[in-house]
């Protein structure tokens, strides 16, 4: 298992393309529930519902024809994704329709892509209560739930993960399979990055360099994807 938890700084210009792909349909989406710790999350019965596989299956086709009318070789994309149940198996259904091996090394399962863990006050508990969190997430990106992960902390690691796959390839097309928080928070560092190459770096010290930085994370729902969304980020 790949951890990206450190990372030399990211180049000033990315030089891979990337997509991005929110997991399936899940059972937790069904059941209205939160799991977002790691323990939860990789349990079996936390995966993906039906319909949630026909979504990453449909996902897979359209990443497929995406990248033929670009003229990419589908099986020179690398896929990399969190560790919990429904991204793994979105990630092999993706794989399974571009005819990648799921266990060959251009499949990787990344630690920093894991979903923003949102503390025991919340874990197993129901979706309405995201909103308490999203409502401190706009006010102070800083600010985490009580032993859970604020937005910064995420944007952190997700930047970590984007330094270290920017070192390793160059000119490679990449897809991302994660989970609706922090693909959007990893669109803001995106969005942030292409504005000012120093914003991944920023990212260390955001309480002390942050007032664009933190404006930037504060805003990461505008960036929010339906399950089963793919899109091409850069």
């Amino acid at each position: 298992m790949e951890d990206s938890s450190s990372g030399s700084p990211a180049p000033a210009v990315l030089r891979n393309r990337y997509w991005i792909l929110r997991h399936g349909r899940s059972v937790p989406n069904e059941r209205g529930l939160i799991v977002s710790s790691l323990e939860n999350g990789e349990k079996p019965e936390f995966g993906l519902a039906p319909q949630g596989v026909g979504q990453a299956r449909t996902a897979g086709q359209l990443l497929r024809k995406e990248l033929e009318q670009l003229g990419v070789p589908v099986d020179s994309i690398k896929i990399r994704y969190s560790p919990f149940s429904r991204t793994t198996e979105t990630a092999r259904a993706v794989a399974g329709e571009l005819g990648i091996p799921f266990e060959a090394p251009s499949c990787e399962v990344v630690m920093g892509l894991r979903e923003r863990y949102f503390g025991p006050s919340y874990e197993l508990f129901s979706h309405d209560k995201y909103a308490e969190v999203w409502a401190v997430d706009e006010a102070d990106p800083c600010t985490a739930p009580q032993g859970g992960e604020s937005v910064a902390d995420v944007a952190s690691r997700l930047a970590a993960v984007l330094s270290s796959m920017e070192t390793e390839f160059h000119s490679s097309a990449i897809l991302i399979v994660s989970h609706g928080d922090p693909l959007q928070i990893f669109q803001a560092v995106l969005s942030g990055t292409k504005e000012n190459t120093s914003f991944v770096n920023d990212l260390t010290d955001l309480k002390v360099k942050g007032t664009k930085v933190a404006s930037m994370l504060s805003q990461h729902r505008k960036f929010a994807l339906v399950t089963g969304e793919l899109r091409q980020v850069v």
